[in-house]
């Protein structure tokens, strides 16, 4: 979930901090879920607040936008590494109105395996729920489906999560 001010973690380059989650079952399928009022899909994804670690950041997503809470998942793996992209900016985007120096997401990936029933997933946790309908995809579909601009963030963050995902 996103704050009013999401000027207070941009780094000096203009990248806010943020966590990608990614959510697979024991079929090697991924969560995919799509966004409220628009037809995109994605991952569970989200600020770091301050003074919260990465780790921390991904549990407090995973309950806000699915639903889930860190007992119902394994954690797996995650990104060594910030993977970055930018934002397309346009009059119209809701950042550029906020914070003119925003230019786009560094985050850390995460994925964890469910480990209790997909009933427990649930979209409406939050007041402003992130997404309306989920299902589960192959785990390289999201690459294909993903807004041009995260496609390659997308296919870094599963490539180097891959090996985790197979020695489950």
């Amino acid at each position: 979930m996103a704050r009013q001010d999401d000027n207070y973690d941009l780094d000096r380059d203009g990248y806010r901090k943020n966590v990608g989650i990614i959510v697979c079952n024991n079929n090697s399928q991924v969560l995919w879920a799509r966004r409220v009022r628009h037809d995109g899909w994605q991952f569970p994804q989200g600020g770091i607040e301050p003074q919260e670690s990465a780790l921390d950041a991904a549990f407090r997503e995973l309950y806000e936008e699915i639903g889930l809470e860190s007992s119902d998942v394994k954690l797996l793996g995650s990104t060594d590494k910030w993977l970055r992209y930018e934002v397309p900016y346009a009059p119209k985007t809701h950042y550029y109105r906020r914070a003119r120096s925003f230019r786009g997401q560094k985050q850390r990936w995460f994925l964890f395996k469910l480990m209790v029933q997909e009933s427990n997933v649930r979209l409406d946790i939050s007041e402003n729920p992130e997404f309306d309908h989920w299902k589960w995809v192959d785990y390289w579909r999201p690459v294909q489906q993903i807004v041009e601009f995260k496609r390659s963030v997308y296919k870094r963050a599963l490539k180097e999560l891959e090996p985790f995902l197979l020695s489950v």
